[in-house]
């Protein structure tokens, strides 16, 4: 993948991410800015997606850790590169944790 797809692909999965958040019943606040993306929740606690491009990876962190996503052709998904979970999944478990929410993303 060049770097170009890269970014498209990682701002494709951050609007995407973005639109679920919109419809969130709790308090959520997220901020776009340099290929960053922050959401803070009610509680304080803060998800923070940033881009990898000399690895081409999607990095998430969060307060029960931080996670690396690679892109996997094959499947179109983001899949954790420690154990294939898809970012969907991932994300969903973030959010319950930390927002209190449900969430199903698109992806």
């Amino acid at each position: 993948m060049t770097e170009s797809e890269f970014n498209d692909r990682v701002d494709q999965t951050i609007e995407a991410i973005e639109e679920v958040l919109d419809d969130a019943d709790s308090d959520l606040d997220y901020e776009a800015q340099g290929g960053m993306l922050t959401v803070k929740c009610e509680n304080g606690s803060q998800v923070i997606f940033t881009r990898q491009p000399p690895v081409s990876q999607l990095w998430v962190a969060a307060r029960n850790g931080g996670f690396h996503f690679d892109f996997d052709p094959a499947s179109q998904r983001w899949l954790r590169d420690s154990d294939q979970a898809p970012l969907a999944e991932v994300l969903s478990d973030i959010f319950q944790a930390q927002a209190g929410e449900d969430f199903s993303f698109p992806f």
